[in-house]
């Protein structure tokens, strides 16, 4: 925005306000506030006199306090913020940066850390069913190799007979009895 008469005015009433709200007197008035070496550029510095006295100034301490306590209300006259209303040889009153109560280097540790045991978990629980796996795959083999005797006769794997139940060889059994009986 355009910086004019009327900008300056309204600078000089909120200095002289916050002068008056500083040091609790309603001796500062607007015309106390001198502006001096203005440029286009809304660069400028200004000085407070006292009005009592109206030749020595204030000084630059007691100034200085004023404008940092009415910080905010000057910045919203303006509609500025402390990066855009630059009061010189006074500190902003910028919050400090926000620091997390824990490091980032430790977070990234400690998902890193929390994924190498996760994996480490995985791998032996896998491993122990895997295991699991394999005997009972043997337990079975033996269970079968157990009930199913295979005898071998002339080198040809052959069923063992259950004697109990008794087996038919259909080469000796006929239909007819065209044969005689031995």
């Amino acid at each position: 925005y355009a910086w004019d008469a009327n900008e300056e005015y309204l600078f000089k009433a909120m200095v002289a306000f916050a002068m008056r709200r500083y040091s609790s007197k309603s001796t500062t008035q607007i015309s106390n506030v001198l502006l001096c070496n203005v440029t286009d550029r809304v660069s400028f510095w200004f000085v407070v006199t006292d009005s009592s006295k109206n030749v020595t100034t204030v000084p630059g301490s007691e100034v200085e306090a004023a404008i940092r306590m009415n910080r905010n209300r000057i910045n919203s006259a303006f509609l500025l913020s402390d990066k855009t209303l630059q009061f010189l040889k006074i500190t902003s009153t910028l919050s400090p940066p926000v620091e997390p109560s824990t490091p980032a280097w430790l977070i990234v540790f400690g998902v890193v850390l929390c994924l190498i045991v996760a994996g480490i978990v995985f791998l032996i629980v896998s491993g122990i069913q895997k295991h699991k796996k394999k005997n009972k795959e043997s337990t079975e083999r033996e269970n079968l190799e157990e009930k199913v005797e295979v005898t071998l006769e002339n080198g040809i794997p052959c069923e063992a007979l259950d004697l109990k139940a008794g087996h038919i060889n259909g080469v000796f059994a006929a239909d007819d009895e065209r044969f005689t009986s031995l």
